[in-house]
């Protein structure tokens, strides 16, 4: 029988784009990870969040009870897939999962012996929770409770945020939300008082909701780094997505850092408790999907016409919106937007005229007023567009290009319009006694990569403020030197 090397065979490698939360623990001490790795929980979740050959390699090495010659594993790889494996290896060695060795391969021994626990059970640690006793009194919180209540507050946080300083008034969150949204940048005050949505939060709403609840908890996380305990803001997250939806758990065996950290989950929409003094929490659908694939959001509102929602979230601000577009542009600028979501509607209003409103039918106009005002906000116009074309309506989709050429053009030109001066601070560099000498500064200064504008005919440049001292002393030592 034949045999077909695997040399000879196309592959096509995975693509995995690396998670959010990655990158904040691989600038993590090694002793701070050892510590999160002594709780199952955090070991199944940070397992949950790998690219599928870091995932692939760990499993192999899981049930090996010593390590083994690195030529060992490197021999299955093909040639085509080592800068793959090698990356791999790389991240696992960032995240102190893996030794960083070119001649043994071991797992971390508490990594290694955590996650076992975690798949085949068995301890006493509660890493995964305590769940509370039954109280037949109360009436526990159902799904659809949960759903709902994780849904209002999470709408809330995205609905103030496109509303707020727009002249409407928006249930406002909690001190809390509003501190995290002005220091992760998504909003900022004008005037001193009015909290305003920024280019960053603009495009903070185009992300699905799992990118944006996770955009706010590193925001979070890198405050907690300086006022609580890491170690237990991180594992008390990790252990929140491993929880099962629906069911109460008691507060007993959190740590006081936990505790704490309980008031800003209910304000973000991630546990329920009947009230602040409660001794048991039900964690909602945002947390148990936090490290997991599943849809954060349930099914809710519609989007016109379209049937139910794709599960992947009421917002119209979720990966499924290409799906369940609703929005059609005409060439004259009219837009027609099918819904009857209020966050939708007032997300067109940052950057559309509205004319009409009807149960499940808004229609607005692309305006330069509306356009400018959008832009002096800090939305782009590349924004707008990415917009438009991510909540297309179907029948859009039909159309190449997507939106009308035109339309795109003349929104860029009033961003032209807006932009047309653009000011920096710097110095003038003048009055050079001979062209060579001109001549010699300014390339020195381009090396530098310092000039912003020079006029050959007027022997003059101007220079930024950075680098003002550089060019000064370079100018300096030549005449000094003559």
């Amino acid at each position: 029988m034949p045999v077909q090397s695997l040399q000879d065979t196309d592959v096509i490698l995975p693509q995995h784009t690396p998670h959010a939360l990655l990158p904040f623990l691989q600038s993590q001490s090694q002793n701070t990870l050892t510590r999160l790795y002594q709780r199952p929980s955090s070991c199944l979740s940070i397992f949950r969040l790998l690219g599928p050959i870091e995932r692939q390699l760990i499993m192999n090495l899981l049930w090996l009870e010593s390590a083994i010659p690195a030529a060992t594993m490197s021999a299955w790889v093909i040639p085509d897939g080592k800068k793959v494996y090698d990356a791999a290896l790389a991240v696992m060695a960032e995240l102190h999962i893996a030794q960083n060795s070119a001649v043994r391969l071991a797992l971390n021994p508490t990594f290694k012996s955590s996650l076992r626990q975690a798949i085949t059970g068995g301890g006493n640690t509660g890493s995964f929770g305590t769940p509370a006793d039954r109280d037949d009194k109360r009436l526990s919180s159902n799904i659809e409770n949960l759903d709902a209540y994780a849904l209002e507050r999470w709408e809330t946080i995205l609905h103030y945020m496109v509303s707020s300083g727009q002249g409407q008034n928006p249930a406002k969150p909690s001190q809390g939300v509003l501190y995290l949204l002005q220091r992760s940048g998504l909003m900022n005050t004008v005037h001193g008082a009015i909290l305003q949505i920024t280019s960053s939060g603009f495009q903070f709403l185009l992300h699905s909701p799992h990118d944006q609840l996770w955009n706010l908890l590193l925001q979070y996380l890198h405050m907690a780094e300086r006022q609580m305990d890491l170690v237990e803001v991180l594992s008390f997250l990790f252990m929140l997505s491993t929880m099962d939806l629906g069911r109460e758990y008691s507060t007993e065996p959190l740590s006081e850092t936990q505790k704490a950290m309980l008031e800003d989950l209910r304000d973000y929409g991630l546990v329920w408790q009947r009230k602040a003094s409660s001794k048991r929490f039900s964690p909602t659908r945002l947390a148990t999907t936090l490290t997991s694939l599943s849809p954060p959001l349930p099914s809710s509102h519609s989007t016109g016409g379209s049937g139910s929602a794709d599960g992947t979230g009421t917002v119209a601000l979720s990966s499924g919106a290409a799906q369940q577009g609703f929005i059609v542009l005409e060439t004259n600028y009219r837009v027609y937007a099918y819904t009857d979501n209020p966050l939708q509607t007032a997300v067109l209003n940052l950057f559309i005229t509205m004319k009409y409103r009807f149960p499940n039918l808004v229609v607005g106009m692309l305006t330069r007023e509306s356009v400018r005002k959008a832009l002096s906000n800090g939305i782009s116009a590349e924004q707008i567009i990415s917009y438009l074309t991510t909540h297309a309506h179907a029948q859009m989709r039909k159309n190449n290009p997507l939106l009308p050429v035109t339309v795109q053009d003349q929104i860029r030109l009033w961003e032209l319009e807006r932009n047309r001066l653009k000011s920096a601070e710097g110095y003038l560099y003048k009055d050079f006694a001979s062209q060579a000498d001109y001549e010699y500064v300014l390339a020195y200064a381009k090396q530098l990569d310092v000039v912003l504008w020079e006029s050959a005919a007027k022997r003059c440049f101007f220079g930024t403020l950075e680098g003002h001292a550089n060019v000064r002393g370079f100018i300096e030592r030549r005449t000094g030197a003559a």
